[in-house]
């Protein structure tokens, strides 16, 4: 019975500790079982704790980081002061950065203004005008005395733009506007201007200047609004311009179109005039003449004048649009409104005709100018110019054509004196002749023996 006194006997429900060695299960060795229950709790607990905290930490960077991305497509300053904390992809600066610029934006100026904000302030001070003509034309009709010549004159009408500079009725436009050249119908019988709220006015031609194609007309009406006038010389190439003006006629009326100054101090011949405009590629068209080309603060920087878009040699070209700078119009403009003349240009009074080369053969004359008209009371008067001299040297320099004669001559100003080198009636002789202005009265007695010995035969 002694052996059921060691608490171990299963009748009295008691089973050995299997968690403590003892002197029966020493000797056959067994490695004991582990409790790990309240180990995996506290890991269980951990692993929470820091998913938990990754998580956090995640949205908090992802979320930076959309803040930062959505700053940088707003403004670039953000992303300069943001890109220290995280530096970007090249993807994601691609995908996330603003867009570029429009052509608008980047040929603006800083003080730019709406497009649209600019043709309604505009509009008030742009005008329709309308000139009419006489066109006289000669044919041969049969009679009974033969072929006899007829003449018949019409009215022709053309259209053009004009820009109103003062509220008291001046308005600014192209002198082919109100005098035409190409058929030889000279100045207009008459004029008017329609304005853009569709009344049409009587307008006078104050005065008008071919050389420089400007004209100045005037309306009995106060009260309208005149344009706002720039700086052409602060123009820059590639920068934007606005073209205003009434292309083919008036049905087209207040028609507005834009693009970039192509070049500025362009030398062209129009009209066989030399002059120096602006160059565009914003269209331009018959009837846009005399209308104004803005800047992109709406002010006036130059007045449209002409278009190239017929073809040149091979090549047919588009896009070559012109326009008068407004601070060398700016000159003239007053000139013509003081003075009716412009003041200080240079003068000869004459008017002439190409000898070509063809007709020098057939004449036996030499090749330059020919003198076919000598105006009253001017300096081709005085100083003793006659009406079939043949110019063939200005100041030494040779000359075949009225415009090289008109290029020397524009070197020197009104009371300069040059020396003509003429070919009459197969002698060249030598006139000095005291350079003018229009409207210029006649020398009085004491400046005529300035004349005395112009006339001079070489030996």
């Amino acid at each position: 019975m002694s052996e059921n006194n060691n608490g171990n006997n299963p009748q009295n429900g008691s089973f050995p500790d299997p968690n403590i060695y003892t002197s029966e299960n020493h000797g056959n060795k067994k490695c004991r079982k582990k409790n790990h229950s309240l180990l995996k709790g506290i890991s269980f607990v951990l692993c929470l704790a820091i998913v938990g905290a990754g998580s956090i930490q995640a949205y908090k960077f992802f979320s930076d980081d959309r803040i930062e991305v959505a700053d940088l497509s707003e403004n670039d300053e953000a992303f300069a002061s943001h890109k220290t904390s995280r530096v970007l992809s090249e993807e994601e600066v691609s995908v996330n950065d603003a867009p570029a610029p429009s052509l608008i934006q980047i040929a603006s100026r800083t003080d730019a203004k709406y497009l649209p904000d600019i043709v309604d302030s505009i509009m008030p001070s742009v005008v329709g005008v309308a000139s009419t003509f006489e066109l006289t034309q000669t044919y041969n009709t049969w009679g009974w005395g033969g072929f006899a010549p007829q003449a018949e004159t019409q009215q022709v009408r053309g259209t053009g733009t004009g820009i109103i500079m003062s509220e008291d009725g001046y308005i600014i436009t192209n002198a082919h506007v109100v005098y035409e050249t190409e058929y030889d119908c000279g100045e207009a019988i008459e004029v008017s201007v329609v304005f853009s709220d569709e009344t049409e006015h009587d307008a006078k031609i104050i005065a008008y200047d071919t050389e420089t194609d400007l004209a100045v007309l005037k309306v009995d009406e106060t009260g309208l609004t005149p344009a706002e006038f720039g700086n052409s010389d602060e123009l820059r190439v590639g920068e934007l311009v606005i073209a205003v003006g009434n292309p083919l006629g008036f049905d087209l009326f207040g028609s507005v179109t834009s693009g970039i100054v192509s070049a500025k101090n362009r030398n062209i011949s129009i009209n066989e005039k030399n002059m120096s405009l602006i160059q565009t590629d914003a269209a331009i068209n018959a009837g846009n003449s005399g209308g104004p080309l803005l800047n992109s603060s709406g002010q006036v920087i130059g007045i449209n004048s002409a278009k190239m878009s017929s073809s040149y040699g091979e090549a047919s070209v588009e896009g070559l649009g012109f326009a008068i700078p407004i601070n060398e119009a700016k000159i003239i403009i007053d000139d013509l409104i003081n003075y009716k003349y412009v003041k200080g240009r240079p003068q000869i009074g004459i008017s002439t005709v190409d000898i070509t080369e063809a007709y020098s053969k057939y004449r036996d004359i030499p090749m330059g100018v020919y003198v076919y008209t000598v105006e009253p009371d001017s300096a081709a008067e005085w100083a003793g110019l006659e009406v079939g001299d043949v110019i063939i040297a200005v100041e030494g320099e040779p000359v075949k054509t009225v415009e090289e004669l008109n290029n020397i001559k524009s070197q020197y100003k009104a009371g300069d004196t040059i020396t003509l080198t003429v070919s009459r009636d197969g002698k060249d002789l030598k006139i000095k002749v005291l350079l003018q202005e229009a409207g210029a009265k006649r020398p009085e007695e004491d400046d005529e023996e300035f004349f005395k010995d112009d006339v001079i035969t070489p030996n």
